[in-house]
């Protein structure tokens, strides 16, 4: 609820002021003020709509779109409400003379829509922001109504001051208004990054830098004013994972230092083109050591082995593998096998929750190895019982045996080793003869050989936990680096744009220069001219 108070106070009291000062400079100036109320009205009801579409339209998509469009929606919000500040830092001074110097050229103009323009597109920019502002922030609240109940509070208490303001009523240090709630609004925003990172990662999009931090739950318990201040507010979980207070520190820590650097520090306009270089070179210098020096941890990284043992016709399982295609070799119990893996069996698949390549080669074929001729008895002892469909009063046997054997070899790899390999035998069996009207046709299935269940889980976990570091490798050694150098270059872009704005602006001609009175060369500046 504070939350969504302070934005709507903050924003409602931004467009306020900006319709008071139109407002006053079309009364001095006589002007009917109703273009302008038509103007200021449109702006809010599509300001309304626009909050109550999002809404609507992310309510009616799937759960994983939904998290989508909340992130959306939450980078969005952040942008905004960064420029709000940064604006407003930078034109608050300026805001009157801005708004009147416009107002002066709609009125010049001559048409009352123009006024009316003029006012609709002032409210809309805030109207929208506050609407795409306010949503991210019920999304990131626990409780809907009440922070829906802090927005009506805060706007109606910015229409209030506003009016007396404008009526000269209240007085108020409009400086340090916006400069303390801009300071409150850096860390709401700074929350709502943070809130926007763990909606992609619900909606698939960042599986990176999910290792939990620190545990704030004796901070936030739930149901304390606490927990609301931290969580409802600022939007900060019990569980923040590495990624989001990654995020969280890299939005917070600039732009707070932006909303407070006093002015008084501020380079002169000459020198920024400078400063803006060393903080280019110094982000590229991180970026560059980031990138070279984490992937040397990539060596203590959990690996599988490629030689695993077996259960079943054979004792161990040596697998090859080269990009999409390899082999694999078995061997024990006086044999060994070797079976080609060619690329066109390759997938990629999860297995036990764990990322990893699988090939799967099938071979099928006339099994030379079977009897071809199969007794009652032998029919029991292997299936266990007599067929459906034969009958030992009708059909007494023996039987006629045509076999069919297809074997399915399959191996998962992951973390560079065997993560699990299995090979199975399908005996299609057709009888005849033996007095059987027709042909009978059953299947056999035996498991040939597989890695234990026991050997098969570890290297699950190792494979995970390769996984997991992995993806905490890639977080520090690319996406951050990768983020630094886009943040370097813009400086530098920045620098060279200011750089050319200095250069570009003419220096003052020495011959129009003012000076105290006539050139030192000028007769009037004698004595004598002074004594006539």
């Amino acid at each position: 609820m504070l939350a969504t108070l302070v934005i709507g106070l903050r924003e409602g009291l931004e467009a306020t002021l900006i319709v008071g000062i139109i407002a006053a400079f079309l009364r001095r100036n006589r002007v009917p003020l109703a273009p302008m109320w038509l103007g200021v009205g449109t702006a809010v009801l599509l300001s309304i709509a626009v909050g109550f579409g999002l809404q609507l339209v992310e309510q009616a998509l799937p759960q994983a779109e939904q998290e989508g469009m909340e992130t959306i929606i939450g980078i969005v919000a952040v942008v905004f409400v960064t420029g709000m500040i940064v604006w407003m830092r930078r034109h608050a001074r300026s805001l009157g003379k801005d708004l009147e110097a416009s107002a002066t050229a709609a009125l010049g103009r001559g048409t009352a829509w123009a006024l009316a323009g003029m006012a609709f597109l002032a409210v809309l920019k805030e109207g929208f922001e506050t609407a795409v502002f306010l949503l991210a922030t019920f999304q990131a609240s626990s409780d809907t109504g009440s922070a829906a109940l802090g927005a009506v509070i805060g706007i109606a208490a910015a229409v209030l001051i506003g009016y007396g303001i404008y009526t000269g009523g209240v007085r108020l240090n409009l400086s340090r208004f916006f400069t303390g709630t801009g300071v409150f609004l850096v860390f709401v925003a700074a929350g709502l990054v943070l809130t926007a990172i763990r909606h992609a990662h619900e909606a698939g999009w960042v599986v990176i830098g999910q290792q939990r931090t620190v545990d704030l739950s004796w901070l936030a318990p739930n149901g304390s004013v606490q927990g609301a201040l931290v969580t409802g507010v600022l939007g900060i979980p019990p569980d923040p994972r590495v990624i989001e207070v990654l995020g969280w520190v890299l939005y917070l820590v600039p732009v707070l230092a932006l909303s407070l650097w006093p002015r008084a520090w501020r380079p002169a306009p000459a020198r920024v083109p400078f400063v803006r270089t060393v903080v280019a070179g110094g982000l590229a210098v991180a970026a560059v050591a980031l990138a070279v020096g984490v992937p040397a941890v990539a060596a203590s990284a959990p690996h599988l082995s490629d030689t695993v043992r077996l259960d079943g016709d054979q004792t161990s399982l040596k697998a090859e593998v080269h990009g999409s295609a390899g082999a694999l070799r078995t061997r024990g119990n006086g044999s060994q096998a070797e079976v080609e893996l060619p690329a066109s069996t390759h997938r990629r698949v999860t297995r036990d929750g764990v990322a990893a390549d699988r090939w799967q080669v099938v071979d099928a074929g006339a099994s030379s190895a079977q009897p071809s001729s199969l007794t009652l008895d032998d029919l029991v002892g292997l299936f266990g019982r007599i067929p459906v469909g034969i009958s030992p009063s009708t059909n007494p046997g023996p039987f006629t045996a045509e076999w069919a054997t297809k074997r399915t070899t399959t191996l998962w790899t992951a973390a560079g080793g065997v993560l699990d390999a299995t090979a199975s035998e399908r005996d299609v069996l057709t009888l005849s003869g033996g007095g059987l009207p027709s042909a009978r046709t059953t299947t056999l299935d035996r498991a040939v050989w597989s890695v234990p269940d026991a050997v098969a889980q570890r290297a699950a976990a190792t494979a995970a936990t390769a996984a997991t570091r992995g993806a905490e490798l890639q977080l520090w050694a690319a996406w951050l680096p990768l983020a630094l150098g886009i943040a370097a270059a813009a400086q530098l872009l920045l620098a060279l744009r200011d750089r050319r704005r200095t250069t570009a602006t003419p220096a003052p001609d020495p011959d129009t220069t003012a000076s105290r009175g006539p050139p030192a060369d000028d007769p009037t500046r004698s004595p004598a001219y002074a004594a006539r």
